[in-house]
């Protein structure tokens, strides 16, 4: 069973905060606060948990515009996305806006090309371990001189706010994997002033990007 609510929320960077390192409740958060015509959004991003299951960050820079246009023509505020490849919401293993970026060999149609950027992209996978501090330096320096931001995710039951803000498929069995489901992953898209799209991931470590139709791990 997917999340209950999924979407994003789009709007502009008012301020950027970090829960007390010695004083937070479930899980240890960078909080973003993105003003919305409806008010002002919380937004928690997990970079690390009191029972030392590891999370893990991604950078993904230069991200191609074309790929992001529908997102970035949504108005400012939160919008229900469906769990679909024709939506607007991200996966992490399907999603072309994180598997196309400018910058690697150019997409082709032809098959040696898409070997060349499929043996990049797992000779590297890019994710880093957090240590909670330089997955939020990193976020923070991001957000510096931002235009928009956009945040995936699902909606807080009560009062503005978005969590999940990370991976939600490929979690092992356990008490999280009933929420698993296909294109449904959280995540931070930074726009800066010159258009450039960067997105900041996060995952548990335990979670697995081979997966099945049902988010499950492969």
């Amino acid at each position: 069973m997917p999340l209950a609510s999924y979407g994003v929320l789009a709007g502009r960077l008012i301020r950027f905060a970090r829960e007390d390192p010695n004083d937070f409740g479930s899980w240890y958060h960078g909080k973003m606060y993105i003003a919305t015509p409806a008010g002002e959004y919380e937004c928690a991003v997990d970079v690390s948990t009191p029972n030392g299951v590891p999370v893990q960050y991604q950078e993904m820079s230069n991200l191609d515009l074309r790929l992001f246009a529908s997102t970035a023509a949504l108005s400012d505020g939160w919008h229900q996305l469906a769990s679909s490849a024709d939506s607007g919401a991200l996966d992490y293993v399907r999603s072309p806006l994180l598997r196309e970026r400018r910058g690697c060999v150019a997409a082709a149609a032809d098959p040696l090309t898409a070997l060349v950027n499929a043996i990049l992209r797992s000779s590297s996978s890019g994710w880093v371990d957090s240590t909670a501090d330089n997955a939020l330096d990193l976020l923070e320096r991001r957000l510096t001189g931002s235009e928009r931001v956009y945040v995936f995710g699902a909606p807080y039951s009560r009062g503005l706010g978005v969590h999940d803000i990370h991976c939600n498929q490929g979690d092992p069995p356990g008490p999280f994997q009933h929420l698993d489901g296909i294109w449904q992953d959280g995540g931070t898209i930074v726009q800066l002033a010159g258009g450039e799209l960067t997105a900041f991931l996060t995952k548990f470590k335990p979670q697995v990007l081979t997966t099945d139709d049902h988010g499950l791990p492969a």
